[in-house]
């Protein structure tokens, strides 16, 4: 076999397994059996490089600790997660409620506030521990999960790049910012991206991807992805999960849905203000280039040629998969990036989808030299290399933004005050070249219409002949 038919292998490829009884599909899928079969890919991991791994995780993580106690983590946002909890749990007006110094609102819906009620029977320093620890283990989840949607690396290795993510990743920023406000970013990836990699004959999928749209609305975009890219079914189940959370905190809690739902989701203010640079989204950039703190139609306008572009390039993508290998990954990470990019306000630490982004520039990495020549022009590792830099740089901190200097920073300053925005629209860029690159070398149009048929007698050319 060639180096480009290896290349050209999915993620979704499997040996054929022998029949199952049903009571053998239950456990299948229960957590035991997944806990098992992740003790069993650590057992099979090579051994030296697992220690190493290992090893290096566990300095990482005695260094992040380190440095946390000295610069000091309100983990604020887990303080506001338990307030509300608190406000379900003791019948009080959810949205009426203020807490932390800096007087922070509750602003998800009810459905989210009612998950939130465990954490009230917990003080606030297990919280601090539990959910840090717990954060980590997700980052590790998220790797994993990212490692299969890409397919690499082998099997293998992928429990020491699980080690080594979950060790090394938090110092990604969004991943930092995220373990330093006790935010919960990473588990709705994790949610997603799950939902994501399940075969799409799954009659249940989709679920996942509802319910993280009725916590944070957000991911529902992701439900408009599955749409566009023909998986209708699944596209409809999350619709129908989605407002199955609504029902339930309708259910619960109807004098707090009637005011999210009619007046607070639209009071932008108890989110936060668009122009601080702590807002990384294409609305925020623009409010900071304008020195305005609403933007107005210049930055609606863009935001949705953002949207519609981001889409149209996810939707490509994953339809070019018989002639691009990890097409479905492209697609999904074009998603994620157009979702993060057209939110109003996207703080730093909802970029933590930088995790199967850099996943798959790694991917890309790996793999140039087998690729044919005809789409060698692009150069992987550079590209890796500039957004690892970027999400690794704080740079939206380092420039001068405490008071109202957000809304007045100078030119050379921009750049770094948008970093993600600028990350974001350059990989979308890039995800559109490596398609109508990947097409062209197949000798394909870029875009298949519905009446354009192979000739009669002509048949599709297998993925390793491109």
């Amino acid at each position: 076999m060639t180096t480009a038919q290896e290349e050209r292998r999915t993620p979704e490829r499997r040996p054929e397994q022998p029949p199952a009884t049903a009571g053998r599909r239950r456990v299948l899928g229960s957590p035991g059996r997944a806990l098992g079969a992740a003790a069993t890919a650590v057992r099979e991991a090579p051994r030296r490089p697992m220690v190493l791994a290992t090893a290096l995780a566990l300095v990482s993580l005695l260094a992040y600790a380190t440095v946390r106690h000295f610069v000091g983590t309100s983990m604020v946002d887990m303080i506001v997660y338990r307030a509300e909890g608190a406000a379900v749990a003791h019948g009080q007006d959810l949205y009426a409620l203020r807490v932390t110094e800096w007087n922070l609102p509750a602003t998800y819906p009810p459905f989210a506030a009612m998950l939130f009620v465990p954490t009230t029977w917990f003080g606030i320093g297990v919280l601090r521990v539990a959910i840090t620890a717990g954060n980590i283990a997700l980052l590790g989840l998220l790797a994993a999960l990212s490692f299969k949607l890409v397919g690499w690396p082998g099997r293998q290795l992928r429990p020491v790049g699980v080690v080594l993510v979950a060790g090394l990743g938090v110092w990604l920023e969004p991943v930092f910012t995220t373990l330093r406000y006790g935010q919960i970013n990473l588990a709705l990836a994790c949610l997603i991206l799950w939902d994501l990699t399940r075969p799409d004959g799954r009659r249940s999928k989709g679920i996942a991807i509802g319910i993280a749209a009725g916590v944070k609305l957000t991911p529902g975009l992701f439900a408009v992805y599955l749409l566009i890219t023909g998986r209708v079914r699944a596209a409809f189940t999350a619709g129908l999960t989605f407002l199955a959370t609504f029902a339930l905190g309708a259910a619960v809690l109807p004098d707090a849905t009637y005011g999210f739902w009619t007046k607070y989701l639209y009071d932008s203010t108890r989110v936060g203000k668009t122009v601080i640079v702590d807002n990384q989204s294409v609305r925020g950039a623009v409010a900071r280039l304008l020195h305005a703190e609403n933007p107005g139609l210049t930055a609606t306008l863009l935001g949705a040629a953002v949207a519609v572009a981001g889409l149209a390039v996810a939707a490509w993508a994953h339809r070019s998969a018989p002639w691009a290998p990890r097409a479905e990954a492209w697609g999904v990470c074009a998603a994620a990036v157009t979702a993060v990019l057209i939110s109003p306000i996207s703080w730093t630490h909802h970029w933590v989808w930088c995790v199967p982004m850099l996943v798959l520039l790694a991917a890309e990495a790996a793999h140039e030299r087998s690729r044919p020549a005809a789409v060698r022009r692009m150069r992987w590792r550079p590209i890796l290399g500039a957004t690892v830099l970027g999400f690794l740089s704080f740079a939206m901190w380092i420039v001068p933004h405490k008071g109202d200097l957000d809304e007045h920073l100078p030119a050379l300053h921009q750049l770094p005050a948008s970093v993600y925005p600028v990350i974001g629209v350059c990989f979308l860029a890039v995800a559109a070249l490596r398609v109508r690159a990947r097409r062209r070398a197949a000798g394909e149009p870029l875009v298949r219409l519905p009446q354009q048929r192979p000739a009669e007698g002509e048949s599709q050319k297998a993925p390793a002949a491109r």
